[in-house]
Protein backbone atom coordinates (compact mmCIF):
# COMPACT_ATOMS: atom_id res chain seq x y z
CA UNK A 1 0.00 0.00 0.00
CA UNK A 2 1.60 3.15 -1.22
CA UNK A 3 0.70 6.52 0.39
CA UNK A 4 1.38 10.06 -1.47
CA UNK A 5 0.90 13.07 0.19
CA UNK A 6 1.01 15.85 -2.56
CA UNK A 7 1.22 19.53 -1.73
CA UNK A 8 0.34 22.01 -3.93
CA UNK A 9 3.09 25.66 -3.34
CA UNK A 10 3.19 28.85 -4.53
CA UNK A 11 5.60 30.95 -2.26
CA UNK A 12 5.95 28.86 0.44
CA UNK A 13 9.75 28.68 1.16
CA UNK A 14 8.58 30.26 4.72
CA UNK A 15 5.88 27.86 5.94
CA UNK A 16 6.82 24.46 3.62
CA UNK A 17 9.09 23.14 6.25
CA UNK A 18 7.12 23.13 9.08
CA UNK A 19 4.52 21.84 7.07
CA UNK A 20 6.76 18.95 6.19
CA UNK A 21 7.88 18.38 9.45
CA UNK A 22 4.41 17.67 10.33
CA UNK A 23 3.67 15.07 8.25
CA UNK A 24 4.01 11.10 9.86
CA UNK A 25 6.49 9.17 7.48
CA UNK A 26 5.15 5.52 9.25
CA UNK A 27 1.56 5.46 9.15
CA UNK A 28 0.35 2.08 9.97
CA UNK A 29 -1.48 0.07 7.29
CA UNK A 30 1.08 2.23 5.01
CA UNK A 31 3.79 0.34 3.25
CA UNK A 32 5.28 3.68 1.63
CA UNK A 33 4.75 7.20 2.51
CA UNK A 34 6.28 9.75 -0.28
CA UNK A 35 6.19 13.31 -0.68
CA UNK A 36 5.15 15.22 -3.54
CA UNK A 37 5.62 18.85 -4.21
CA UNK A 38 3.98 20.52 -6.80
CA UNK A 39 5.83 24.28 -7.05
CA UNK A 40 3.22 26.22 -9.42
CA UNK A 41 5.43 28.96 -10.59
CA UNK A 42 7.26 29.94 -6.83
CA UNK A 43 9.71 33.04 -7.01
CA UNK A 44 11.27 31.85 -3.97
CA UNK A 45 12.76 29.08 -2.82
CA UNK A 46 10.22 26.59 -2.40
CA UNK A 47 11.87 23.96 -4.65
CA UNK A 48 15.17 24.19 -2.94
CA UNK A 49 14.02 23.58 0.36
CA UNK A 50 11.70 20.94 -0.93
CA UNK A 51 14.58 19.13 -2.35
CA UNK A 52 16.86 19.88 1.13
CA UNK A 53 13.80 18.53 3.09
CA UNK A 54 13.88 15.11 1.21
CA UNK A 55 10.66 15.29 -0.62
CA UNK A 56 10.96 12.46 -3.05
CA UNK A 57 9.01 13.75 -5.94
CA UNK A 58 8.81 17.60 -7.67
CA UNK A 59 6.53 18.82 -10.33
CA UNK A 60 7.21 22.13 -11.03
CA UNK A 61 5.60 25.11 -13.42
CA UNK A 62 7.09 27.23 -15.22
CA UNK A 63 4.41 30.28 -14.79
CA UNK A 64 1.99 30.34 -11.96
CA UNK A 65 -1.18 28.56 -12.89
CA UNK A 66 -3.45 28.38 -10.05
CA UNK A 67 -4.41 26.08 -7.23
CA UNK A 68 -6.46 24.09 -9.62
CA UNK A 69 -4.04 23.21 -12.15
CA UNK A 70 -1.46 22.74 -9.02
CA UNK A 71 -3.94 20.04 -7.44
CA UNK A 72 -4.63 18.29 -10.99
CA UNK A 73 -1.15 17.82 -11.82
CA UNK A 74 -0.27 16.46 -8.54
CA UNK A 75 -3.24 13.75 -8.93
CA UNK A 76 -1.78 12.95 -12.12
CA UNK A 77 1.80 12.38 -10.73
CA UNK A 78 0.58 10.60 -8.18
CA UNK A 79 -1.11 8.34 -9.93
CA UNK A 80 2.09 7.68 -12.28
CA UNK A 81 3.98 6.78 -9.24
CA UNK A 82 1.67 4.27 -8.37
CA UNK A 83 -0.06 5.74 -5.28
CA UNK A 84 -2.85 3.55 -3.67
CA UNK A 85 -3.99 6.39 -1.70
CA UNK A 86 -3.64 9.81 -2.09
CA UNK A 87 -3.61 13.03 0.52
CA UNK A 88 -3.65 16.67 -0.52
CA UNK A 89 -2.66 19.31 2.24
CA UNK A 90 -1.67 22.99 1.93
CA UNK A 91 1.62 24.23 2.11
CA UNK A 92 0.70 27.02 4.82
CA UNK A 93 0.66 24.39 6.98
CA UNK A 94 -2.98 24.94 7.81
CA UNK A 95 -3.76 21.32 8.68
CA UNK A 96 -1.99 19.37 11.49
CA UNK A 97 0.26 16.56 9.67
CA UNK A 98 -0.43 14.44 12.37
CA UNK A 99 -4.41 13.51 11.60
CA UNK A 100 -3.36 12.02 8.31
CA UNK A 101 -3.52 8.29 9.52
CA UNK A 102 -6.75 9.33 10.70
CA UNK A 103 -7.71 11.14 7.40
CA UNK A 104 -7.06 7.87 5.54
CA UNK A 105 -8.60 5.21 8.02
CA UNK A 106 -12.13 4.98 6.15
CA UNK A 107 -10.07 4.15 2.64
CA UNK A 108 -7.89 1.91 4.69
CA UNK A 109 -10.88 0.34 6.12
CA UNK A 110 -12.79 -0.40 2.22
CA UNK A 111 -15.20 2.29 3.86
CA UNK A 112 -14.57 5.64 1.41
CA UNK A 113 -13.22 6.61 -2.10
CA UNK A 114 -12.47 10.13 -0.43
CA UNK A 115 -12.50 11.66 2.83
CA UNK A 116 -12.82 14.98 3.85
CA UNK A 117 -11.07 16.85 6.59
CA UNK A 118 -13.34 18.73 8.67
CA UNK A 119 -11.81 21.40 10.27
CA UNK A 120 -14.77 22.20 12.61
CA UNK A 121 -15.04 25.62 11.23
CA UNK A 122 -17.00 27.39 13.99
CA UNK A 123 -14.52 26.59 16.35
CA UNK A 124 -11.32 28.10 14.70
CA UNK A 125 -10.92 31.28 16.85
CA UNK A 126 -8.96 33.26 14.00
CA UNK A 127 -11.72 32.89 11.05
CA UNK A 128 -13.56 36.22 11.12
CA UNK A 129 -17.69 35.34 12.07
CA UNK A 130 -18.69 36.73 8.80
CA UNK A 131 -16.43 34.32 6.63
CA UNK A 132 -17.95 31.33 9.48
CA UNK A 133 -20.97 32.12 7.95
CA UNK A 134 -19.90 32.20 4.14
CA UNK A 135 -18.27 28.93 4.64
CA UNK A 136 -21.35 27.30 6.60
CA UNK A 137 -23.70 28.70 3.60
CA UNK A 138 -21.11 27.61 0.40
CA UNK A 139 -21.09 23.91 2.64
CA UNK A 140 -24.71 23.99 2.37
CA UNK A 141 -25.31 24.60 -0.84
CA UNK A 142 -22.54 22.09 -1.78
CA UNK A 143 -24.46 19.39 0.13
CA UNK A 144 -27.41 20.53 -1.72
CA UNK A 145 -26.17 20.01 -5.18
CA UNK A 146 -23.93 17.11 -4.85
CA UNK A 147 -25.90 15.04 -2.31
CA UNK A 148 -23.55 14.83 0.08
CA UNK A 149 -23.32 15.17 3.80
CA UNK A 150 -19.95 16.55 3.94
CA UNK A 151 -19.79 19.73 6.36
CA UNK A 152 -16.74 21.50 5.36
CA UNK A 153 -16.66 21.83 1.54
CA UNK A 154 -13.50 24.01 1.02
CA UNK A 155 -11.45 22.08 2.93
CA UNK A 156 -8.43 21.60 0.73
CA UNK A 157 -7.06 18.47 3.70
CA UNK A 158 -8.71 15.17 1.54
CA UNK A 159 -7.81 11.86 1.02
CA UNK A 160 -8.59 9.96 -2.23
CA UNK A 161 -8.57 6.43 -3.03
CA UNK A 162 -6.66 5.30 -6.33
CA UNK A 163 -10.11 4.57 -8.49
CA UNK A 164 -11.68 8.18 -6.83
CA UNK A 165 -8.69 9.99 -8.21
CA UNK A 166 -9.25 8.16 -11.68
CA UNK A 167 -12.18 9.46 -11.74
CA UNK A 168 -11.46 13.13 -11.17
CA UNK A 169 -11.85 15.76 -13.80
CA UNK A 170 -11.43 19.07 -12.79
CA UNK A 171 -12.31 21.70 -14.73
CA UNK A 172 -12.52 25.01 -12.91
CA UNK A 173 -9.54 27.20 -13.15
CA UNK A 174 -10.16 28.69 -9.65
CA UNK A 175 -10.09 25.62 -7.02
CA UNK A 176 -10.89 22.42 -6.84
CA UNK A 177 -12.32 22.16 -3.47
CA UNK A 178 -15.87 22.40 -4.35
CA UNK A 179 -16.56 21.37 -7.97
CA UNK A 180 -14.63 17.69 -7.01
CA UNK A 181 -17.32 17.08 -3.92
CA UNK A 182 -20.33 17.83 -6.54
CA UNK A 183 -18.44 15.82 -9.27
CA UNK A 184 -17.75 12.97 -6.54
CA UNK A 185 -21.41 12.93 -5.60
CA UNK A 186 -22.64 12.81 -8.36
CA UNK A 187 -21.01 9.97 -9.95
CA UNK A 188 -22.18 8.14 -6.89
CA UNK A 189 -18.82 7.66 -5.19
CA UNK A 190 -18.75 7.02 -1.35
CA UNK A 191 -17.52 10.12 0.37
CA UNK A 192 -17.00 10.76 4.16
CA UNK A 193 -15.25 12.87 6.38
CA UNK A 194 -13.74 13.19 9.38
CA UNK A 195 -12.39 15.85 12.48
CA UNK A 196 -9.29 17.00 11.52
CA UNK A 197 -7.45 19.70 13.68
CA UNK A 198 -5.59 23.11 12.07
CA UNK A 199 -2.66 25.23 13.09
CA UNK A 200 -1.93 28.63 13.63
CA UNK A 201 -1.56 30.94 10.71
CA UNK A 202 1.49 31.36 9.51
CA UNK A 203 0.31 34.21 6.48
CA UNK A 204 -2.96 35.21 4.60
CA UNK A 205 -4.84 33.32 2.46
CA UNK A 206 -4.00 33.70 -1.22
CA UNK A 207 -7.06 32.11 -2.29
CA UNK A 208 -9.29 35.00 -0.66
CA UNK A 209 -7.94 38.11 -1.89
CA UNK A 210 -11.71 38.90 -0.54
CA UNK A 211 -14.50 37.82 0.82
CA UNK A 212 -17.41 39.19 -1.84
CA UNK A 213 -15.09 38.52 -4.45
CA UNK A 214 -14.59 34.44 -2.86
CA UNK A 215 -18.25 34.02 -2.49
CA UNK A 216 -18.96 35.06 -6.18
CA UNK A 217 -16.16 32.55 -7.51
CA UNK A 218 -17.81 30.04 -5.15
CA UNK A 219 -21.02 30.34 -6.58
CA UNK A 220 -20.21 30.72 -9.88
CA UNK A 221 -18.21 27.37 -9.50
CA UNK A 222 -21.06 25.69 -7.98
CA UNK A 223 -23.55 26.81 -10.30
CA UNK A 224 -21.41 25.56 -13.27
CA UNK A 225 -20.83 22.46 -11.90
CA UNK A 226 -24.28 21.52 -11.15
CA UNK A 227 -25.58 22.65 -14.33
CA UNK A 228 -22.84 20.51 -16.06
CA UNK A 229 -24.48 17.16 -14.30
CA UNK A 230 -27.81 17.75 -13.73
CA UNK A 231 -28.70 20.70 -16.81
CA UNK A 232 -31.91 19.37 -17.31
CA UNK A 233 -32.84 20.15 -13.96
CA UNK A 234 -31.43 23.73 -14.23
CA UNK A 235 -32.51 24.83 -17.01
CA UNK A 236 -36.69 23.45 -15.81
CA UNK A 237 -36.41 25.60 -13.21
CA UNK A 238 -35.28 28.85 -15.06
CA UNK A 239 -37.70 27.95 -17.87
CA UNK A 240 -40.16 27.32 -15.40
CA UNK A 241 -40.03 30.95 -14.08
CA UNK A 242 -39.95 32.49 -17.05
CA UNK A 243 -43.34 30.70 -18.17
CA UNK A 244 -45.05 31.83 -14.22
CA UNK A 245 -44.07 35.63 -15.02
CA UNK A 246 -45.63 35.57 -18.34
CA UNK A 247 -48.75 33.15 -16.58
CA UNK A 248 -48.89 36.34 -14.33
CA UNK A 249 -48.54 38.79 -17.15
CA UNK A 250 -51.45 37.23 -18.96
CA UNK A 251 -53.52 36.96 -16.12
CA UNK A 252 -53.21 40.45 -15.24
CA UNK A 253 -54.03 41.67 -18.59
CA UNK A 254 -57.35 39.31 -18.50
CA UNK A 255 -57.89 40.55 -15.32
CA UNK A 256 -58.62 43.99 -16.69
CA UNK A 257 -60.37 43.34 -20.11
CA UNK A 258 -62.75 41.53 -17.93
CA UNK A 259 -63.14 44.78 -16.52
CA UNK A 260 -63.37 46.31 -19.81
CA UNK A 261 -59.85 48.12 -18.92
CA UNK A 262 -57.44 46.08 -21.12
CA UNK A 263 -56.97 48.93 -23.70
CA UNK A 264 -54.63 50.26 -21.88
CA UNK A 265 -52.38 47.20 -20.40
CA UNK A 266 -51.42 45.84 -24.07
CA UNK A 267 -47.52 46.02 -22.89
CA UNK A 268 -48.65 43.35 -20.49
CA UNK A 269 -49.37 41.12 -23.61
CA UNK A 270 -46.36 41.66 -24.87
CA UNK A 271 -43.80 41.33 -22.09
CA UNK A 272 -46.12 37.92 -21.71
CA UNK A 273 -45.51 36.27 -25.31
CA UNK A 274 -41.89 37.23 -24.62
CA UNK A 275 -41.36 35.58 -21.15
CA UNK A 276 -43.33 32.46 -22.77
CA UNK A 277 -40.84 32.21 -25.86
CA UNK A 278 -37.75 32.24 -24.03
CA UNK A 279 -39.46 29.89 -21.07
CA UNK A 280 -40.02 27.40 -24.16
CA UNK A 281 -36.10 28.34 -25.52
CA UNK A 282 -34.74 27.76 -22.20
CA UNK A 283 -36.67 24.44 -21.14
CA UNK A 284 -35.96 23.28 -24.86
CA UNK A 285 -32.11 24.13 -24.49
CA UNK A 286 -32.49 22.20 -21.50
CA UNK A 287 -32.99 19.06 -23.35
CA UNK A 288 -30.30 19.50 -25.70
CA UNK A 289 -28.01 20.50 -22.72
CA UNK A 290 -28.69 16.75 -21.11
CA UNK A 291 -28.04 14.78 -23.86
CA UNK A 292 -24.56 16.81 -24.02
CA UNK A 293 -24.30 16.20 -20.56
CA UNK A 294 -24.71 11.96 -21.16
CA UNK A 295 -22.23 12.62 -24.19
CA UNK A 296 -19.89 13.78 -21.25
CA UNK A 297 -20.51 10.86 -18.83
CA UNK A 298 -19.47 8.84 -21.35
CA UNK A 299 -16.60 10.70 -22.72
CA UNK A 300 -15.41 10.52 -18.61
CA UNK A 301 -15.97 7.11 -18.63
CA UNK A 302 -14.07 6.50 -21.47
CA UNK A 303 -10.98 8.21 -19.84
CA UNK A 304 -11.10 6.97 -17.15
CA UNK A 305 -10.95 3.50 -18.49
CA UNK A 306 -7.68 5.06 -20.90
CA UNK A 307 -6.30 6.57 -17.82
CA UNK A 308 -6.29 3.20 -15.85
CA UNK A 309 -5.18 1.42 -19.10
CA UNK A 310 -2.06 3.20 -19.53
CA UNK A 311 -1.04 3.33 -15.55
CA UNK A 312 -1.87 -0.50 -15.68
CA UNK A 313 0.50 -0.59 -18.91
CA UNK A 314 3.14 1.19 -16.95
CA UNK A 315 3.31 -0.51 -14.17
CA UNK A 316 3.85 -3.32 -16.13
CA UNK A 317 6.64 -2.21 -17.90
CA UNK A 318 8.24 -1.47 -14.59
CA UNK A 319 7.86 -4.85 -13.13
CA UNK A 320 9.26 -6.17 -16.06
Amino acid sequence: MKLIIQIPCYNEAETLPATLHDIPRQIDGVDVVELLVIDDGSTDDTAKIARASGVHHMVRFRANRGLAAAFSAGIDASLRLGADIIVNTDGDNQYAGADIPMLIAPILAGEADIVIGDRQVAQIPHFHPLKKQLQKMGSWLVRRASATDIPDAPSGFRAYSRDAALHLNVVSAYTYTLETIIQAGKQRMAIAHVPVRTNKVMRPSRLISSLPDYLRKSVETIVRIYTMYEPLKAFLVVGALLLLGGLLLSGRYLYFLAYHQGKGHVQSVILAAILFISGFQVILIGFVADLIAINRRLAEEILWRVKKLELNRQKDETDL
